[in-house]
């Protein structure tokens, strides 16, 4: 293929490759010429000009195929615009004597065809510059016309297309001849050449104005006759050109009526020529519409189609605002067409004309008119109601007259009733809550007149009438629950009338079915109105025999639209339904028996239709409420189901009252077979013969004259079977309307009237009004269904049932004859297939060999059928059975008789039928179980698949081998070059026209591509010619004419990118797919965004860019500077389809995540543009006189047609959220003012979403106040995250405040509209949470700023208040309960955040920082604290609540029986999810009301009650736990306290047990603040200590959190919480020690005894509080640092690196240890034996662990923490009873021992001293000498000591000084006796040495100090006697500090400052011990001079020296200092 591609064709590569490739080198070739011809050098071209030209007019007559000759055409063209035009006339020349040609062999076809490609080519791309030569290759072109076939005549017909484009207004000439030429063959046998007619016209009448002037008719009537037998192509083809001719006689094109004069056709005139054909019968030229229309004949059903979509085209090429202006003539004339006795002759033919309409008013109202058209349209609609609703109750009220012409429009009316309000409510569907102001208008008066309609005489009306309440009381969901109230009245007062009865239970019943589409529901009450209602109407239907029909149906009708209100309104009535339903059917067959031989017709009819409407009420309830189908109720309801299958046809009945009961009787039937379907077989399994008889009877239409049709079929087929059946038109835009050409019975003549119970049922996907079949085909189909059901269960013995059965089947097609045999032959095979299917899905098989066979010839026989859809279903029965029986044996044997068939056949159904046999074989048994047949299907698939002369053959056999290749699998491997090679041939040479192959063939290409998959990416020589293939058949598809095609072209494009991205070009893919966007056929829409969507997951950038590169160079697409996404943004707009949206949302969605945070202003922008469009006004002030006046005149055409609409709107407010979540994980700068600004000026091409944020504000306000609740949501969404992603964002220029505080007002701006009375309860709720974040985040410093939201939250409250009971309810119950709860939320985090502010003040006043911002706590407080009484009742409330309704199903009887404070008993299930968003919050404020009140507030019943109202005085008296009624009793306080600390620790621990992964972790650490909060009272501590075991079960629920939950934050919550639980225990068991001291002062031993592990010293786990908090605490300190375990360490995977402890890790190991050293006081005297060894261990191995010298010398926490438990152990009181004091010696020593042992001074990693010789000098000062006084022990801390002091750190020194200080001062002298002997002498050598090297640094000067003081201690210490010889140590060394004047000036600061220290401490020991001194002094006069010259020094310097304050005496124990300092 590489040498295909050079300009010039490379002859020798040609010439060397086999014939079969040389089309496909050629094609490449072309495609090759065809990119480089535009992007190459005009020069270069121009030398090779001649030979090009050369070698492509030699190809024309190499008979290409027709992709060769479209691309030759183009590079023709191409080449001569771009180089010399001097040959083109020669080349014109030799193409027209081609076409002149008289050869009119098939071989010489291709030739001729490529010439004709050619011209249109030429002329299409030179246009004028070819003028002159025109006329002659017009006329050349029309002679051929005359005589080609088929296929020449649609290809002259594109050329004559193509010339008239190329030449516009100056072929007027030609024009006459082409439309006389043409217009004969738009009625033409070819559906191709149909299609190409309609084209060329289509361009003729650009220019042609006779067209639209004097012509128009008879366009009109040739486009009728058409559309006679069209295909849908023809079909969209001829709408499309006389839509299009219609809108130009209407409004012509500017230039045309400037050349001539044109009188211009009227509105009325063209619509009057459109309806013509929408009423027109079959052929036949009358002039006039109105003869036309009186001559009888049914209509035309294609051409009706047709012309529906016409008129679709018309008013789209009209344009929307013509729309608008023209709306209200146009709506009346097409309600007219519906009113029509022609459009109306037959009922289904009522349907159809009325879908058609329905059709034609979504297609222009529902997508050409923006919102605010849309409610202008809607009023319009209104009025036609209204007048149309007149005219009705005129002749109803006239009944005088017997006027037929009356009764006949009242029947003509009903259809324009249907058609006015399904669009109507469609219309308020789409707009949703944008509705509102239609509503609220009263003079619009929509409500009023729709209720109206509800007394129609015609049901269809009222049931229509009914279908629009329930669209409006969805789209505006507060209006639900008026409407039941006022229908359930107005039934009450006409209870006489039989329409009210029927039209207001209608409603009723339609209402009811839309609740589940309103997430907030109705009140309870209304269930028991509706069945109260129900009863009433059962039960007074005998009383009036005018009535009773109504009346039953009306009943059972609304108790079946009860059950869709779900099991927890069901569950209530469930008992009194049963009785209903099993008084309607007779006790026992006596009673049945005796039935039938009485009543006469019409009490049967009202029977039958009572039991029809019982069963029907049944099925919904199984359907709704499978949770109530206890085998009970099952077996409850079995009765009467069985009496009604007994029951089930009732022949004598008829017989004898008529054949009118036949419809009842068959409403009967399907109600039963829809129930049975729905309940498991085993319950009935019983009569399954009976059944299966009936069901058989039933769609072999035994009893049944009509030839009805099952619709089922298609759907029981394989979805990719779309191909042969047809069934892809489910797929277009038309689909409604296509629907009514299909073949089965009643196809698309759905209606609500056939089956009024639909109008509660759920909508099936993608229907806009639910259209129930006609009864008979509904029967049909149910029993179908239920076939499939039951067949699989009958058990193997009755499977001789079977035999009989199939063969009964192969009998019954033998006995009927044609139409009525292909009927009974469909419904069999649709019978078959459903049963497989449910044998296939039960997994269970076909049963013996003789019903194999019965079986298998009925399938067989039916292969080779004449009908495609029975063909098609066999072969999907073969492909089931085979997947049922699953043996090999038998799979083979229907193989091989497909393969002889194959080989022998010669017909085109048989080799159809057969070759799909063998595709389903394959499919469905895969590729392993069918792989010994895969070579023969292949090889005769591939033969059949080049029968060049059945297109049909062909079209099954590629289908066939595209089902085999997919199944296959890598096993197909080996037939991929072959199968390719036959794909690529086919593609080149078969005719366009055959659109199905070209399908096929797409779908080959797809599984091939499939099947080699990720190989593709290779390089070897075999891979890349199978990728080229396949590129260049996605190339030959993607330009196929056929939108199918061109879909199967982009999967096949996009599975090749997924599996070699790097061989599709996407720029040339990406443009492509870009328009498709815009194209008219949904399947491409689809294909081409799903395409994107995986484009843009990886490659977002690029599609982007190409997208815009695309902008200027191609046109036909509308792509803007907003990009693809602007494009994208419109399509939500326009699309309907559910997958295309979502899709579009997906692309948009990867869009966004890879590009967003990139371009931000550019996504902003779009977002903003989106968003702002939703604003009904224009702002004037904003705009300036000028350009507002220019604006309204001139339609700006850039701009789209449509304004967004609220979906689209809420989607751009959520892509708003995502684009600020993907920030927060970019960039700091995005979130600070600062960094942003400096990062622009560094490179402005830099964008933040900080310099955004007006614009984030302004988009989220837009959101939070539009009309429609979804975008309000949405907005309230994103100012949260605003709020709390800006909130700390400081303001550069004002230091001290925040960027947001200037938008306060817009805040609450934004929030006020969502706390009105009438918003529902989701937003409300969610401001509230928005309230709760603005006032929490202290933005807002000054109170009365603070004030306009927290009077949001105010006066929310007051409703909260306002009790359960509230009269105007709208929504369920639980709707309340949410909205409550979130206003008590929101509360209780401000009470949170105040308190916080609170600790932030304390922690700031200390550091004496008085600059916070936000609010100063008192300002909260003042905010909070009115409330608080009320509130913190509330809150109690609402936590007794949550804890009740989180109690387990089995307690469910202890649950209040009418409710809680909150939530009623009814709406229990909803209730709980709102309570579980919201109790976290509640829980820790109301920890933080009952500690910061000291547990002292009771609650005093009477204030409870008198700050409640009423209504609410019931449920406090729940609250408080009394019966209602009961005087009120006060408990004791201590009572109240004791309930509150239970149910607090009771929600806390059964939430903690056990956290869903999914809660949020704010949950769970809101929960352990709670509990720590409360366990800072007094009273709680009290409590938790009291019971030892609740502090035991606290401390193993936290174990099992910190199991679970990783993040520290909660780690170390839960420290603090172990804390105050060990504190509490403490502090109790102090109390408990202080009392038995008081008492027995005598017996002294006893108190110590007290605590854990008593006399024994033995620890239960499971009871004992210290155990549980050493399990805990030595998890945590494992998992901070595993070597501390033994296991852990010793286990292979543990690595031995220690790594450095983080800081918050440090912080936990810290808390751990500062708990662990607590334990002990828990413990009796032995209980510490047992426990001591452990913790001393773990203490001194963090110790270890964490003591490590560091730079800066700061203490890491571990290590404070240690040291502080050394000391608090070693000092324990408790401990020294004689029976322990032995072990604890011991344990002493060895702890000690351990510490010496660590600090060895070769000891890896270097260890911090100071902190090893804090802890020694902590056991020698705290413990006794008998303990540490040991001599090996001393020789160890001498050694450390003298290390130290030996160290040349001067900081180590100076500690050691200050530790030996506290040593030496020890009272116990016999301890502190050898530690001076050993260490002073080494002092004093060391600080004699100072002398020589003065302190260069204060630290050792700080030494220097330290160690003088300790000398000076030593001196006081020391006897009088020895004290002249202490002195003689200290002095002179003293004395030798002191500098000589010259020196004192030179030296440095320390060095100064140590002089002075010196002087100082020499003037004042001299006074202190003057004797000494003296003598000291005297013994040394050297000494002296020095000090005297020293003191005159200093004295002559500073004349203040007398001023100096003397140092501090040396007795001022520093020890004690020293103590408190450290730690």
């Amino acid at each position: 293929m590489e040498l295909a591609h050079s300009l010039l064709l490379n002859e020798e590569a040609l010439a060397q490759i086999t014939e079969a490739k040389r089309p496909v080198f050629v094609f490449e070739w072309l495609r090759f010429l065809d990119k480089v011809l535009v992007a190459a050098n005009k020069t270069d071209v121009k030398e090779k000009q001649k030979k090009l030209v050369e070698q492509l007019t030699g190809l024309i007559s190499s008979s290409p195929g027709p992709p060769t000759r479209k691309l030759l055409a183009k590079n023709l063209a191409a080449l001569y615009s771009i180089g010399d035009t001097f040959t083109v006339f020669q080349t014109l020349d030799k193409c027209n004597d081609i076409i002149k040609s008289k050869d009119d062999t098939a071989a010489y076809l291709p030739t001729k065809l490529a010439a004709v490609a050619c011209v249109g080519a030429f002329y299409e791309k030179m246009g004028r510059m070819l003028g002159s030569s025109f006329p002659e290759t017009v006329n050349n072109l029309l002679k051929s016309l005359k005589s080609a076939e088929s296929q020449g005549r649609s290809e002259i017909l594109l050329s004559l297309q193509k010339v008239l484009n190329g030449l516009g207004g100056a072929a007027a000439s030609c024009h006459r001849d082409i439309y006389k030429n043409a217009r004969s063959l738009l009625t033409d046998r070819s559906m191709a050449v149909r299609c190409a007619v309609a084209k060329c016209l289509l361009e003729l009448q650009n220019e042609a104005v006779f067209m639209w002037t004097a012509e128009l008719e008879n366009v009109a009537t040739l486009c009728f006759k058409a559309l006679e037998n069209s295909n849908y192509g023809v079909r969209v083809a001829v709408s499309k050109l006389l839509g299009t001719v219609m809108a130009t006689a209407l409004i012509p094109k500017q230039a045309t009526v400037m050349r001539q004069n044109v009188k211009r056709a009227t509105l009325e005139e063209v619509l009057e020529l459109m309806a013509t054909g929408f009423l027109r019968g079959g052929s036949g030229f009358l002039k006039s519409g109105g003869e036309m229309l009186k001559v009888g004949g049914s209509v035309n059903r294609e051409v009706r189609v047709g012309v529906t979509q016409a008129y679709v085209v018309f008013v789209t090429t009209l344009g929307g605002q013509w729309l608008e202006r023209n709306f209200a003539t146009f709506l009346s004339h097409v309600l007219d067409l519906v009113s029509h006795p022609r459009a109306t002759q037959t009922h289904v033919e009522a349907v159809y004309s009325r879908r058609c309409v329905s059709f034609i008013l979504r297609a222009t109202v529902g997508s050409l008119l923006g919102e605010k058209a849309q409610i202008a349209a809607a009023k319009d609609i209104c009025q036609a109601i209204g007048k149309q609703m007149k005219a009705v109750e005129a002749v109803v009220n006239d009944t005088n007259s017997e006027n037929k012409s009356g009764a006949a429009d009242v029947a003509a009316s009903q259809h324009v009733m249907v058609c006015a309000l399904q669009e109507l409510g469609s219309l308020v569907q789409s707009l949703n809550a944008t509705a509102s102001p239609l509503i609220q208008e009263p003079s619009i008066g929509l409500l009023e007149t729709v209720t109206s309609v509800l007394l129609h005489p015609s049901m269809a009306a009222r049931l229509a009438a009914a279908w629009c309440l329930r669209c409006v009381a969805v789209a505006l969901p507060f209006q639900l629950t008026p409407f039941l109230d006022r229908c359930a009245e107005r039934l009450n007062n006409l209870k006489t009338s039989p329409e009210a009865v029927s039209g207001y239970s209608f409603a009723m019943a339609a209402l009811l079915g839309g609740v589940h589409q309103c997430p907030l529901g109705i009140p309870h009450a209304k269930g028991k109105m509706v069945v109260s209602i129900a009863e009433d109407l059962l039960r007074t239907a005998a009383q009036n025999s005018r009535l009773s029909l109504q009346r039953t149906q009306a009943g059972w009708l609304l108790l079946g639209a009860l059950m869709t209100l779900g099991p927890s309104v069901v569950r209530y009535h469930l008992p009194k339904m049963l009785l209903l339903w099993r008084n309607v059917f007779p006790r026992s067959l006596k009673e049945l028996e005796a039935e039938k031989a009485r009543g006469d017709s019409f009490t049967w009819q009202v029977t039958l239709e009572g039991r029809a409407g019982a069963l029907c009420a049944m099925r919904s309830f199984v359907a709704h409420c499978p949770e109530l189908l206890t085998e009970d109720v099952i077996r409850k309801l079995m009765t009467p189901i069985e009496c009604a299958m007994t029951m089930m046809s009732i022949p004598s009945v008829i017989k004898a009252h008529g054949a009118h009961l036949k419809a009842s009787a068959a409403m009967v039937r399907l109600r039963l077979y829809d129930i049975l379907a729905l309940l498991p077989p085993k319950t009935y399994e019983g009569s399954f013969n009976a059944l299966l008889r009936e069901l058989v009877a039933e769609f072999t239409l035994t009893d049944n004259s009509a030839n009805t049709t099952t619709s089922l079929l298609r759907s029981l087929c394989h979805y990719d079977d779309s191909v042969l059946l047809g069934s892809w038109l489910q797929e277009t835009d038309h689909k409604s309307i296509e629907d009514q050409l299909q073949p089965n019975s009643a196809s698309g003549s759905g209606a609500l009237e056939h089956d009024p119970s639909s109008i509660y049922l759920r909508i099936p996907a993608g229907e806009a009004v639910p259209g129930p079949l006609p009864l008979g085909v509904s029967v049909i189909d149910a029993s179908v269904a239920l076939f499939g059901v039951v067949f699989p269960h009958v058990s193997y013995k009755h499977r001789s049932v079977y035999i009989c059965m199939l063969d009964h089947f192969a009998e019954c097609v033998k006995q009927a004859k044609g139409v009525r045999q292909q009927a009974v032959q469909l419904n069999i095979f649709t019978a078959v297939l459903s049963a497989l299917k449910g044998l296939a899905e039960n997994k269970s098989s076909l049963g013996p060999e003789e019903v194999r066979k019965s079986a298998l010839t009925l399938v067989m026989g039916a292969l080779d059928n004449p009908n495609p859809i029975l063909r098609c279903a066999a072969g999907e029965a073969l492909g089931r059975m085979a997947q049922v029986v699953g043996e090999a044996s038998f799979i083979a044997r229907m193989a091989q008789y497909s393969f002889d068939k194959l080989k022998s056949a010669r017909d085109v159904v048989s080799r159809t039928g057969h070759s799909l046999a063998l595709g389903c074989l394959h499919r469905y048994v895969g590729g392993i179980g069918s792989g010994q047949h895969l070579k023969t299907s292949v090889s005769i698939l591939l033969a059949l698949a080049q029968d060049g002369t059945s297109p049909e053959v062909q079209t099954w056999s590629l289908h066939s081998l595209a089902l085999i290749v997919d199944s296959s699998g890598p096993m197909y491997r080996g037939y991929v070059e072959p199968t390719l090679s036959l794909v690529l041939t086919l593609l080149l040479t078969v005719p366009p026209s055959h659109t199905e192959v070209h399908q096929c063939l797409g779908r080959c290409l797809g599984a091939i591509i499939t099947t080699v998959g990720p190989e593709l990416q290779g390089n070897g020589a075999t891979i890349s010619t199978i990728r080229s293939s396949c590129l260049v058949g996605c190339a030959i598809t993607q330009d196929h004419s056929d939108s199918l095609v061109q879909a199967a072209a982009i999967s096949c494009l996009q599975q090749l990118h997924m599996f070699a991205p790097r061989h599709v070009n996407l720029s040339s893919l990406v443009p492509s797919l870009c328009v498709h966007l815009c194209s008219s056929h949904l399947l491409l829409r689809r294909a081409a965004v799903a395409c994107l969507r995986q484009l843009a997951q990886r490659e977002a950038a690029e599609v982007c860019e190409y997208a815009m590169k695309n902008l200027n160079n191609s046109p036909g697409i509308n792509i803007t500077e907003t990009g693809l996404e602007g494009v994208l943004f419109g399509m939500l707009d326009r699309e309907t389809d559910r997958k295309l949206c979502s899709d579009i949302h997906d692309t948009l969605g990867h869009m966004l995540s890879s590009l967003a945070v990139e371009n931000l202003s550019h996504w902003l922008m779009l977002c903003k543009d989106v968003l702002a469009s939703g604003i009904f006004f224009v702002i004037v002030d904003e705009m300036d006189d000028d350009t507002m006046f220019t604006t309204l005149g001139e339609e700006d055409k850039s701009k789209p047609s449509v304004a967004p609409r609220w979906a689209t709107r809420v989607f751009a407010a959520d892509c708003l959220c995502r684009v600020i979540m993907l920030c927060e994980n970019a960039n700091k700068a995005h979130f600070d003012l600062a960094l942003a600004r400096s990062a622009r000026l560094k490179n402005p091409k830099n964008d933040f979403l900080v310099l955004h944020l007006s614009d984030l504000i302004r988009m989220a306000f837009m959101a939070a106040t539009d009309h429609s609740n979804q975008l309000r949501m949405a907005g309230l969404q994103a100012l949260e995250d605003i709020i709390k992603k800006f909130a700390t964002v400081p303001e550069p220029e004002f230091p001290g405040h925040v960027i947001l505080e200037q938008y306060q007002a817009n805040v609450g701006a934004a929030l006020r509209p969502a706390f009105s009375q009438d918003t529902p309860s989701d937003i409300t709720a969610k401001a509230c949470q928005v309230c709760s974040a603005w006032i929490g985040s202290g933005v807002v410093s000054d109170l009365n700023d603070l004030r306009r939201v927290h009077n949001l939250l105010v006066s929310s409250l007051d409703k909260v208040q306002a009790g359960k009971g509230s009269s105007s309810q709208l929504y369920r119950e639980s709707a309340t309960t949410m909205e409550k709860l979130a206003v008590l939320k929101a509360w209780a985090e401000v009470n949170t955040d105040h308190y916080v502010f609170k600790r932030l003040k304390k922690f700031c006043s200390i550091i004496a920082a008085s600059n916070l911002t936000g609010c100063s706590t008192s300002d909260l407080i003042t905010l909070v604290q009115p409330e608080l009484p009320a509130l913190s009742r509330l809150w109690l409330a609402a936590l007794k609540d949550y804890a009740l309704l989180t109690l387990p199903a089995e307690f469910a009887t202890q649950l209040p029986p009418d409710g809680g404070a909150f939530y009623t008993p009814e709406t229990i299930d909803t209730a709980r999810l709102h309570y579980r968003n919201s109790w976290a919050p509640i829980l820790h404020a109301v920890a933080l009301w009952l500690n910061s009140t000291g547990f002292n507030a009771s609650e005093s019943t009477e204030e409870t009650a008198a700050a409640m109202p009423n209504s609410q005085k019931h449920a406090t008296s729940i609250m408080l736990n009394q019966t209602p009624g009961t005087p009120p009793t006060t408990k004791p306080l201590p009572e109240i306290n004791k309930d509150r600390m239970h149910l607090i620790l009771g929600v806390s621990i059964q939430f903690l047990c056990s956290p869903r992964p999914e809660e949020p972790v704010e949950h769970v650490t809101s929960c352990l603040q709670a509990l720590h909060t409360l366990l800072d009272s007094p009273c709680a501590r009290i409590h938790i200590a009291e019971d030892q075991l609740l502090g035991v079960e606290l401390l193993s629920v936290l174990h099992r959190l910190l199991l679970t939950w990783d993040p520290p934050s909660v780690q170390l919550l839960v420290t603090g919480v172990v804390q105050q639980i060990v504190r509490a225990a403490q502090d109790y068991l102090q109390e408990k020690r202080n009392t038995l001291n008081e008492d027995d002062i005598e017996e002294k031993e006893n108190p110590l005894a007290l605590g854990e592990g008593g006399e024994s010293g033995g620890l239960v786990p499971g009871k004992s509080l210290v155990f549980a908090a050493m399990e805990l605490l030595m998890f945590i300190l494992v998992r901070h640092m595993p070597h501390l375990s033994s296991k852990v360490s010793d286990s292979p995977s543990h690595i031995a690196a220690k790594s450095h402890l983080s800081e918050e890790s440090a912080r936990l190991v810290a808390a751990t240890v500062t708990i662990l050293s607590d334990l002990p006081s828990l413990c009796s005297p032995a209980g510490c034996m047992t426990i001591l060894p452990t913790i001393l261990f773990l203490i001194t191995r963090v110790l270890k662990e964490t003591a490590v010298k560091s730079a800066d010398n700061q203490v890491p926490p571990p290590v404070s923490a240690a040291l502080q438990g050394i000391k608090t152990i070693v000092t324990l009181p408790t401990v020294k009873t004689d029976a322990t004091q032995k072990q604890w010696t011991g344990l002493i020593r060895s702890t000690l021992a351990s510490i010496l042992e660590y600090s060895q001074p070769a000891s890896k990693p270097v260890l911090d001293e100071v902190s090893i010789l804090t802890a020694i000098a902590l056991f020698l000062w705290s413990a006794s000498t008998e303990i540490i006084g040991v001599q090996c022990l001393q020789n160890g801390c001498m050694n450390r000591f003298k290390s130290a002091l030996n160290s040349c750190d001067p900081w180590v020194q100076a500690k050691c000084y200050q530790l030996l200080l506290s040593v030496f001062q020890h009272t116990n002298r016999a301890l502190s006796t050898p530690y001076i002997h050993s260490l002073a002498p080494i002092m004093v050598e060391k600080l004699k040495a100072v002398e020589r090297s003065r302190p260069n640094n204060n630290l050792e000067l700080l030494a220097v100090q330290e160690g003088i003081k300790v000398l000076e201690t030593l001196v006081a210490l020391g006897e009088e006697q020895n004290r002249v010889q202490l002195l003689a140590l200290l002095v002179p060394t003293l004395i030798s500090y002191l500098l000589n004047e010259n020196a004192f000036a030179s030296a440095s600061t320390a060095s100064k400052e140590l002089h002075e220290f010196a002087l100082q401490n020499l003037m004042h020991i001299g006074p202190l011990y003057p004797h000494a001194f003296k003598t000291v002094m005297g013994a040394a006069p050297e000494l002296k001079t020095r000090l005297e010259t020293a003191v005159r020094a200093s004295q002559a310097s500073k004349a203040k020296a007398a001023a100096r304050q003397p140092p501090p005496t040396v007795h001022s124990t520093p020890t004690i200092k020293l103590k408190t300092s450290f730690f």
